[in-house]
């Protein structure tokens, strides 16, 4: 409003609605069916009114000549007064987590070849270095990995200039791949923050929730009558204390903090019938706003637990997760599964079946052709045939494939990696394996190896993950080389190219809290993903032809 912007609208077809204002700006992502939406709003407009509205287009991140022939074919293009780009790389979504909010990344870059989105990484991190100083270490592991820094290589070559005199705020740049560890999305994640995401799914830090758990409770009638319908949407980010302390925590370590906050708060309200004085109740008054801000956020909470709890609890939630650790710590991993079979017989939604399939897939390094073409029959029966697509997409990522060469890896990374514990301390956790209640997240592990003791010890494993690894440093301008103080944290910067899930960032800020860490992890990603909007971006929709 102080830029005297009059209103924001969301894009979408027919009319545009009415607004008193001179100039309009379609702010968009360079896409073809957005296009259309625009043309559509263009061709509606009213010409005859007065004054006339003048459209003016930026594209997010970069502008696009495919974009620009289209509406020029469509016979708008005439009507944008300014064409521009808007550079928005990366997005802060939290004090420690950026994300490109590029959906489609791992399909461009592993399915269709299209590294549009790693130059958009390696020119988000060039901004990052131009405001942070350069960061004199750079790990990765992966071919886009290697691109990337091919590419940051190359710019900061070409552009003298951006040679910075900033002291670094970063140590060490990590850029991984995301199908260096493919299995770690497919899993369920267990944490807090993880389960909202799972079962409801959170969009850019914002979560829609079944209206009923919030209803308002009225002493005395038997309420009912006016339930709300609209779902509630609530934001989830660690500007909110409670939510701060609870997002990363396993889900069945999360009822007793709440319980523990219940009762300190309803204490803190207490307080009010010992405020004798003027000078205590006007400290009791002073501290009311925060306490009201706690009791509703403490509210809020409970609500969701008890929605998630619903479902935690449910028989197929536990033998699907059994299913799941059956799988990541080696069991039965080369045969069909009876589980898997019979929820396809049932037919339960087609991602969770491809979710468990392509988890046992990872697991097995491939399956046997006989088993692949047994769950490629069945799916394809059950579910139609127009997803022989999805089938070969999985396969192209490497998630459903057949296994070559005959040998398992798995169980080999697994057991030096120590991706699978046993005894596994929900409460109070004291190793990373917490956010999946056993298995350690084959990513996260890597990041903490290289901290400590350094990839070395883990050749072997490294050359089993698919790409290269590599280390490039970076020269810093002499003056700025940092000298680290007694106790003083490095930071890391852990970029996942193709998508990260919550229980990953979970595990990060797990090591980054440790006492004997010495390391601190920022986070960047290409997208915030969980198994199913992953599974989701690779699937195709065969249209069933007209006739």
């Amino acid at each position: 409003q102080e830029h005297e912007v009059e209103k924001m609208f969301t894009l979408k077809p027919g009319r545009l609605p009415p607004a008193d204002v001179k100039n309009i700006i379609f702010f968009v992502r360079p896409k073809l069916e957005l296009m259309d939406i625009i043309t559509d709003n263009v061709l509606r407009e009213d010409r005859g009114r007065s004054p006339q509205r003048d459209f003016h287009i930026l594209f997010v991140p970069r502008r696009s000549l495919l974009c620009e022939q289209w509406l020029k074919e469509q016979g708008v293009l005439g009507s944008f007064i300014h064409r521009e780009q808007y550079s928005l790389d990366l997005i802060p979504f939290d004090g420690d987590l950026l994300s490109m909010e590029s959906e489609s990344a791992f399909k461009e870059c592993y399915l269709e070849s299209d590294q549009t989105s790693l130059y958009h990484a390696a020119k988000g991190l060039m901004t990052l270095q131009a405001l942070y100083g350069t960061i004199p270490q750079i790990f990765g592991k992966g071919d886009c990995a290697r691109h990337v820094a091919n590419m940051m290589i190359r710019m900061k070559r070409e552009f003298p200039g951006s040679q910075n005199s900033i002291f670094p705020v970063f140590d060490t740049l990590l850029l991984l791949d995301r199908n260096v560890d493919l299995l770690t999305p497919l899993a369920t994640q267990l944490t807090y923050e993880g389960l909202i995401d799972e079962i409801y799914g959170i969009q850019n830090t914002y979560v829609k929730l079944p209206p009923e758990k919030f209803a308002p409770k009225k002493q005395g009638e038997g309420g009912g009558k006016d339930l709300p319908t609209e779902p509630k949407k609530l934001q989830l980010n660690s500007a909110e204390e409670l939510y701060a302390e609870i997002r990363d925590k396993n889900f069945n370590a999360v009822g007793s903090v709440l319980s523990k906050k219940a009762k300190i708060i309803s204490a803190a309200f207490e307080e009010r019938h010992h405020a004798k004085t003027v000078g205590e109740i006007k400290q009791f008054v002073s501290q009311l706003p925060h306490m009201q801000a706690a009791r509703s956020s403490l509210a809020n909470h409970t609500s969701i637990a008890e929605l998630i709890k619903d479902i935690t609890t449910s028989e197929d939630f536990f033998d699907n997760l059994t299913v799941e650790q059956e799988f990541m710590s080696g069991i039965d991993t080369d045969k069909v599964n009876n589980y898997i079979e019979d929820c396809i017989a049932q037919k339960h939604p087609l991602i969770k079946i491809l979710r468990l399939v392509c988890l046992q897939s990872v697991c097995n390094s491939g399956l046997k052709q006989k088993v692949l073409d047994h769950y490629k029959r069945e799916i394809l029966q059950t579910y139609g045939y127009e997803h022989i697509l999805t089938l070969n997409n999985l396969e192209k990522a490497g998630l459903l494939k057949p296994q070559t060469g005959g040998r398992n890896n798995y169980p080999t990374i697994r057991k030096t990696l120590r991706l699978w514990m046993d005894d596994v301390n929900e409460q109070n956790p004291n190793d990373i394996s917490y956010v999946y209640s056993g298995y350690a997240p084959l990513s996260v592990r890597l990041a903490q190896l290289l901290a400590r003791p350094g990839w070395r010890s883990i050749e072997e494993v490294l050359k089993m993950l698919p790409g290269p690894h590599f280390e490039e440093r970076q020269q810093l301008p002499t003056g700025l080389q940092k000298k680290r103080q007694q106790g003083e944290n490095r930071v890391t910067l852990v970029f996942f190219l193709g998508g990260v899930t919550y229980a990953e960032i979970a595990a990060l800020r797990f090591l980054s809290q440790m006492e004997d860490g010495g390391t601190e992890y920022i986070i960047a990603t290409t997208k915030l993903i969980n198994g199913t909007t992953w599974i989701k971006s690779l699937m195709e929709k065969l249209e069933p032809a007209p006739f």
